[in-house]
């Protein structure tokens, strides 16, 4: 069974995102050995300068790096990735498989976006869309895509 991870840069506080996302935690144990990390958000001011944003990605990609599993494949959810429908995604996960990998981790930034240091490291640079998303309704979003790939891969009439 393959292992995924999905980092997060910041904590879930709105009951809703954290009812879904328990619910897809549920509904993907049947496919995989899920594990989400909470990592703190840098701490910036109301109003911060370039350097004061960018000195703050650095502390949360060094925080990120620390809980990368070693041997993953690595997928950066980031505004100018790649955009993929939900087929395309399910076929990303089924050649990692195939290819000899075991896990999977997906990396979501803070409302900052990630530090280009984890974009370069990413296998796969993934966009959900080109609008602007809330990084907590972005997991919800993320489970539910992984959740359709598994669906996909069955052959299930979930995905229609």
């Amino acid at each position: 069974m393959i292992g995924i991870t999905v980092i997060c840069v910041g904590r879930l506080k709105e009951a809703f995102y954290a009812d879904a996302v328990k619910e897809y935690e549920k509904r993907l144990g049947a496919y995989c050995r899920l594990r989400i990390l909470e990592l703190p958000e840098a701490k910036l001011p109301a109003a911060p300068t370039q350097a004061q944003i960018d000195a703050g990605l650095e502390r949360e990609a060094g925080e990120i790096e620390k809980h990368i599993p070693a041997g993953c494949a690595l997928i950066a959810l980031c505004v100018e990735g790649q955009e993929l429908d939900s087929p395309a995604l399910a076929e990303k996960i089924r050649a990692c498989g195939l290819a000899g990998t075991s896990r999977l981790c997906f990396v979501i930034g803070s409302s900052y976006g990630l530090h280009p240091r984890i974009k370069k490291a990413a296998e796969l640079r993934l966009s959900m869309s080109k609008m602007t998303f809330p990084h907590h309704l972005a997991r919800v979003m993320l489970l539910e895509q992984i959740y359709r790939a598994f669906k996909i891969q069955e052959g299930s009439r979930y995905h229609k």
